[in-house]
Formats: structure tokens, C-alpha cells, sequence
């Protein structure tokens, strides 16, 4: 008997190894490789991110994102410093202080702003706000993109903000952990996203895209990448068999299956948005621009999905239930969630007692 494919809605890193990104790994599997990163296909990969980007810039692989963030931050900031970024940031909220651990000790000074975005008025107010010896000078500016709450910054917010960042003499890190779906869902050469917009580093995520494993940290400012490796080295994360970590990515690179597994996700996405609007009493908490959808649904539903075996999260971010979507989502896996949703609302179907809200 066939065994039905797991109905999980929880997160993207929960998807399997996308196929452009399994076959490249078998490849490189075919035959001994030089360590530590000298292989071709660490070589060829790094070459793709440039192209990509239509730029120069130093490439690095790290095991995973709070590696990446960590170890980029680190480069930017010295440990009297500080780095600014939004209180939903997942450097500030998930991360277990590696950001401040790595630089030893920079500070992370949190601001507001609408739909999970950074406003330039906000990072002026903070670096204005104390100039003295005794707090710790900002340093840094971080973003994530897409964002916690799943809406993308345009390329005109992004000129804006990092205008104002390197104005006031502040580096810019950009978290791109679901880079790839922003990109898709703008629809615009990924430089006008990055460098061209004033972003330093970039931490390129690819587990939440299809990699089994691996993020890339990408140096626009090539200055700030110096010594970089060290710290790769230092932290664990100068993997021997660098092969396995370089080479999907060149598998997912280089025919622009990246792109269109993100594209899929944000179309996943935009389906349940649409469907959920329709249900009475179900709402929608941020705009739908990448691959997340943040919903207000009451306890009763939410039990009710957890009992029939939906998986999802209902404390992520700023709450509300978050359903992201996955390269391999289906319109058929949408469309029975909705169905379930919306019969669970019109049945008046209860299991809180038997079946508890999920709270980690």
C-alpha cells in the first residue's frame, strides 16, 4: 500500500532534496576530489554565484544559515559595535546569540517597521539616537529577504535604505535565506537586489530552495571578506568534502532550476492566500509576496487541522499560523487544506481537548 506523502505546511527546510540538486551530488560522488574546498565543483559553483549576480565577489560555503549570518556579521563588526535589524529578524529571534557570540559580543539593536521591513528613517533614528563612548556604535544594518513575515523589499526600498546605511557609515547584511523566492516573485536580475542596491554581503540560502544542505556567503565589498576562511575554519564550518556542499548548488545554478522551484512555491503560496480569503472567519495577516502565508484562524480550526495531520506553526514570527510552501508543494496538497479548513469550519467539528495547539 502506498504511504500518502506527509501533509506539512511547517516550513520549507522540511521539503526534500530537490532532483537538479540530488543528480549533482551524485556526480560529484563518481570520484576522488581534492579537500577543503580546491575541487572543481566548488570552483564552478562559486562561478555560477558570480554570474548570477553578473558581478566579482568572494563566495563561501557555510553548513547552514545561522552559520552564514553569524560568521558574516562577525566580518563587519567589531565587538564594541552594533548591528541594527528588525525585532522579528531571525538573528535576533533564532539564532541562540551566535551573532553575538561570534563577533564577540556586538550588540543587536532591534527597530520596528510595517509588514517585517527595515524603514531607513528607523536606522537613522538608532545611529542618531546616542553617539557617546558609553553604547555600543552601530555598525551594521541586517535584512532579511524575503522577510519573517513572508513580504519581499522592492529594488526602490532597497537603493533607499542602503543609501542611508552607507551614509551614516554602516555596512549592509542581507539574510536571504528564502533569497531565491523574493527574487521570483520581483521578478528582476538578482544584482538589482543585492550590489546595486548597496547590500555587502549576502548570505544566499539554498536549503529552504531544495538543498539538502548549505547556504552560501556571498562579499559584494570584497574588502570585508578578508580573512574570511579563518573564520569558517575557526567556527567548524571549512567542510572537508566541500564537494557536497558546492555542487548541488551548481546543479540547481545552472540550468535556473532555483528560480523555478522558488516560483512554484510563491504560486503554492499565492493559491492558499486566495483560497483562505474565501473561508468565513479565516484571515490573512501580511501581504502574500514569496512563499509564506501568515493566517488568523481560531483555536477549534487549528486543533481540528492538527488532528486530521496537517503540520504548521501558529507562534512563528508574529504569529498567526504560518503555512510555508515548498519546491515540491502540490496544488492538490493546497487545495485539500483548504477543503479541510473549510469544512472544519462549517462543521463546528471541536478537538481542542484531545488534540492541544502545537506550542513548539
Amino acid at each position: 500500500m502506498k504511504q500518502h506523502r506527509p501533509r506539512n505546511f511547517a516550513s520549507d527546510n522540511n521539503a526534500p532534496v530537490c532532483p537538479e540538486a540530488w543528480e549533482a551530488m551524485q556526480e560529484a560522488n563518481l570520484h576522488h576530489a581534492s579537500a577543503y574546498g580546491t575541487d572543481p565543483w566548488t570552483e564552478k559553483a562559486c562561478e555560477a554565484i558570480r554570474d548570477i549576480f553578473e558581478t566579482k565577489c568572494e563566495v563561501f560555503f557555510a553548513f547552514n544559515g545561522t552559520a552564514a549570518n553569524s560568521l558574516s556579521l562577525a566580518s563587519l563588526c567589531q565587538s564594541y559595535h552594533s548591528v541594527i535589524c528588525h525585532s522579528l529578524a531571525h538573528v535576533e529571534t533564532d539564532e541562540c546569540g551566535a551573532p553575538e557570540f561570534y563577533s564577540g559580543g556586538s550588540k543587536i539593536l532591534l527597530v520596528e517597521g510595517e509588514d517585517g521591513k527595515v524603514s531607513p528613517d528607523s536606522v537613522e533614528a538608532t545611529v542618531h539616537r546616542r553617539s557617546d563612548l558609553h553604547f555600543p556604535k552601530p555598525k551594521a544594518v541586517s535584512i532579511t529577504q524575503s522577510t519573517e513575515v513572508g513580504t519581499t523589499y522592492t529594488p526602490a526600498e532597497l537603493r533607499q535604505l542602503g543609501a542611508i546605511t552607507h551614509g551614516l557609515g554602516l555596512h549592509l547584511h542581507m539574510d536571504g535565506a528564502r533569497f531565491a523566492n523574493a527574487l521570483a516573485e520581483l521578478n528582476c536580475p538578482p544584482k538589482d537586489l543585492t550590489w546595486k542596491a548597496g547590500v555587502d554581503v549576502l548570505c544566499l540560502g539554498g536549503t529552504k530552495n531544495g538543498l539538502a544542505i548549505g547556504e552560501a556567503v556571498v562579499f559584494f565589498n570584497h574588502q570585508l571578506a578578508n580573512e574570511f576562511e579563518y573564520r569558517c575554519k575557526q567556527a567548524g564550518q571549512l567542510c572537508s568534502k566541500m564537494r557536497y556542499l558546492s555542487a548541488p548548488w551548481l546543479g540547481v545554478l545552472r540550468d535556473g532550476a532555483w528560480l523555478r522551484h522558488a516560483s512554484h512555491a510563491n504560486a503554492c503560496a499565492a493559491r492558499l492566500e486566495a483560497g483562505l480569503r474565501e473561508i468565513p472567519g479565516a484571515g490573512i495577516l501580511f501581504p502574500r509576496e514569496a512563499n509564506a502565508v501568515f493566517a488568523q484562524l481560531n483555536d477549534r480550526i487549528i486543533s481540528g487541522l492538527y488532528a486530521r495531520g496537517w503540520e504548521f506553526y501558529n507562534f512563528i514570527a508574529a504569529g498567526g499560523c504560518r503555512l510555508m510552501c515548498s519546491w515540491d508543494t502540490t496544488e492538490q496538497d493546497v487545495d485539500d487544506f483548504l477543503a479541510d479548513v473549510a469544512d472544519l469550519t462549517a462543521s463546528g467539528e471541536d478537538h481542542r481537548k484531545s488534540h492541544p495547539v502545537l506550542r513548539h
